[in-house]
């Protein structure tokens, strides 16, 4: 039994007669192929990598699992499609928080067309790519059982500033965000989710480690979903937060050299976790010295 994915924040979704991916219960994720070619190259990238003994253990928990392809009825009604079988990173979440971030201060890769390298400069621009180096390319924040998700369109993620990120990242930790709210979010979550040996920054400070190193990939408009469960918190539960990088149809051979591009990226995304741990901190030092 295959449905759409509940939890899915950002790419292309099976609906309304459109080609996406799709999930069953058994906790694995169907990735259609695309025909322009991205497909069978993201395929070969599994293929490639999961066989890859030069790939250090501790990094391969950062991707999903590949279980091979499989032929299924594709979404959009056009017939048997191979589907690319992976891990569902939400099978066993419920209510997750999710941010799909883009990584890297450019998202196109040397051996695209003119056009495309064009198209993707113009939406580079746009958003925080450029500038920081990384951009939310989608998200959902669980508030409550009552109000659900804030889940914002495409649009609104795509007019997304510095600032704005800056406030996301915050409100992605926060126990007191709700939709239309002006209150300033406290980020009474971040100690559990950003900090801590099993945190979110440990995590990326641990992939940082690699990629100040590895030459055998270039992970050209990949992504890094990074989630957590907002309800476990709630109920006083572990949050098990997570970091996987997914999307690897733009992955080239590294040749030697080191992923400057991605790397960057995710030393910005870095730095602006890192502000927020270090800026409460600081506020449980003033209050601390306030109280005494």
């Amino acid at each position: 039994m295959f449905k759409v994915p509940e939890h899915q924040v950002a790419g292309h979704i099976a609906i309304d007669g459109k080609l996406g991916p799709l999930i069953d219960e058994s906790g694995r994720f169907y990735k259609p192929l695309q025909d322009d070619g991205r497909g069978s190259k993201e395929l070969n990238f599994y293929k490639s990598f999961s066989s890859d003994i030069r790939v250090p253990d501790n990094i391969r928990k950062f991707f999903p699992v590949f279980y091979g392809t499989q032929l299924l009825e594709a979404s959009d009604g056009s017939g048997l499609r191979p589907h690319i079988v992976l891990q569902d990173l939400t099978s066993d979440r419920l209510n997750p928080s999710i941010m799909d971030v883009k990584i890297g201060s450019r998202t196109w890769y040397p051996e695209a067309s003119d056009a495309y390298i064009q198209k993707c400069l113009e939406k580079d621009r746009a958003t925080t790519t450029a500038s920081l180096g990384f951009r939310i390319a989608g998200l959902q924040i669980y508030e409550s059982k009552e109000s659900g998700f804030w889940k914002p369109a495409r649009k609104e993620v795509q007019s997304f500033t510095v600032d704005s990120v800056r406030s996301v990242l915050r409100k992605f930790v926060s126990s007191n965000f709700s939709v239309g709210s002006n209150v300033n979010p406290d980020c009474s979550f971040s100690s559990r989710v950003y900090g801590g040996s099993a945190g979110i920054l440990e995590q990326l400070l641990e992939l940082k480690e690699w990629f100040e190193d590895q030459t055998l990939y270039h992970f050209h408009s990949c992504s890094l979903l990074i989630l957590f469960d907002k309800q476990s918190l709630l109920e006083g539960r572990t949050p098990v937060a997570e970091v996987k990088i997914i999307d690897f149809a733009h992955v080239l051979e590294g040749k030697g050299i080191i992923d400057h591009n991605f790397l960057g990226g995710l030393c910005s995304l870095i730095k602006f976790v890192s502000e927020i741990l270090s800026s409460l901190k600081e506020s449980s030092i003033k209050s601390g010295s306030t109280e005494s």
